[in-house]
């Protein structure tokens, strides 16, 4: 059985994604794969009312593993756990991590264990990237995100110094076009140069970064207004109409797969905007449309959602969660896997695995 360590240099990057589309490849390659997030610091409640990691939850449903979500998180950090662990922490936390490896490799050819969000994570409750890591006999594959040309070299560089020889390389991500010429000429060469693999260069794709028209009614807490709607619809951009008509209208039509959002007594922003590629509209203060309106938009499948947020509240909450919601959209997961067949050097991950 062969393992392999996921991790990234900050959060929301695709460290989640990356799991469950290695897993899928995998899959697609005939062997059984297991999975582990050994140390959660995102604790989430079920329905059932016990507390499990939801990202697990997630790779559990689209990999289609048998074990319970609860099974799938070695160590849970809350709250509370933090602060005993601080005052009084005796015992190794590695163990149950351990315990809980061994459960969820069985049977199985490769374990793909998620690490921490970022390389400091885990020092404070004795379960950093790199011990657990080493314990695991697990090689290390980091996601290092795109933000500017002297920071994506600096993290991956980052990335040696904390994990050492359990690095097994680095997979650049979101790389914007403008910024594509730099990584492939001077950024890849010069981190192989320095001992540091680059299994792949993902480009940036809006979609992978959008929000679905249920995560808008989540965040939002909206009330749907017409029959029937896709919680799927993915929308990449988001437009407050709160200008003239024809500068909407010339706006609206330059900016495809888009919620607008509006207040519900412009009517004529409104409009405009379901003559053009709009996904949803997002009509704010309470302010209800016509039926009228109503009507026009159920014949175009474009949902209106009411919320009581005004223009500027919707947006920052919106973008507070752009681009840091899970892959669990059928189109974004289709997207994503997609590119990393296009991008990434699967057969150098086996052979970083030892499964040459």
């Amino acid at each position: 059985m062969k393992s392999l360590y996921v991790t990234s240099v900050e959060h929301y990057i695709g460290k989640t994604a990356m799991c469950l589309v290695l897993g899928k490849r995998m899959q697609a390659d005939k062997f059984k794969v297991g999975y582990l997030k050994p140390v959660s610091t995102q604790p989430w409640r079920t329905p059932e009312g016990k507390v499990a990691d939801q990202d697990a939850a997630l790779v559990k449903k689209l990999l289609g593993l048998e074990a319970d979500p609860l099974e799938l998180a070695g160590v849970i950090i809350t709250p509370s756990s933090l602060r005993e662990r601080l005052l009084d922490g005796k015992d190794d936390l590695l163990d149950k991590v351990k315990q809980a490896a061994a459960a969820a490799a069985k049977g199985k050819d490769i374990l793909l264990l998620e690490g921490g969000a970022n390389m400091r994570e885990g020092y404070s409750v004795g379960l950093s990237n790199l011990r657990v890591a080493e314990a695991m006999q697990a090689p290390v594959l980091v996601l290092v995100k795109f933000r500017r040309e002297m920071q994506v070299v600096d993290d991956a560089l980052t990335a040696k110094t904390r994990l050492g020889k359990q690095l097994m390389g680095v997979i650049l991500n979101q790389v914007p076009e403008d910024a594509q010429k730099f990584v492939a000429e001077y950024a890849v060469p010069f981190l192989e140069r320095q001992g540091i693999r680059v299994f792949g260069v993902l480009p940036s794709v809006p979609i992978l970064s959008a929000l679905s028209v249920g995560e808008l009614i989540q965040l939002l807490k909206g009330e749907i207004l017409t029959k029937t709607f896709d919680p799927d619809s993915l929308c990449e951009r988001f437009v407050v109409g709160a200008m003239t008509l024809d500068a909407a209208t010339s706006r609206f039509q330059k900016q495809k797969h888009k919620a607008v959002i509006t207040g519900g007594e412009r009517a004529d922003i409104i409009l405009a905007a379901l003559e053009s590629s709009t996904r949803a509209l997002i009509l704010t203060d309470g302010i209800r449309p016509s039926p009228l309106i109503i009507r026009q938009a159920e014949a175009l499948n474009v949902p209106i959602m009411l919320v009581k947020a005004n223009p500027i509240e919707a947006m920052e909450i919106l973008e507070g969660a752009y681009g840091r919601t899970p892959l669990g959209a059928p189109e974004k997961l289709e997207a994503f896997m997609k590119l990393t067949a296009e991008h990434v050097d699967m057969k150098g991950i086996y052979a970083g695995m030892g499964l040459g």
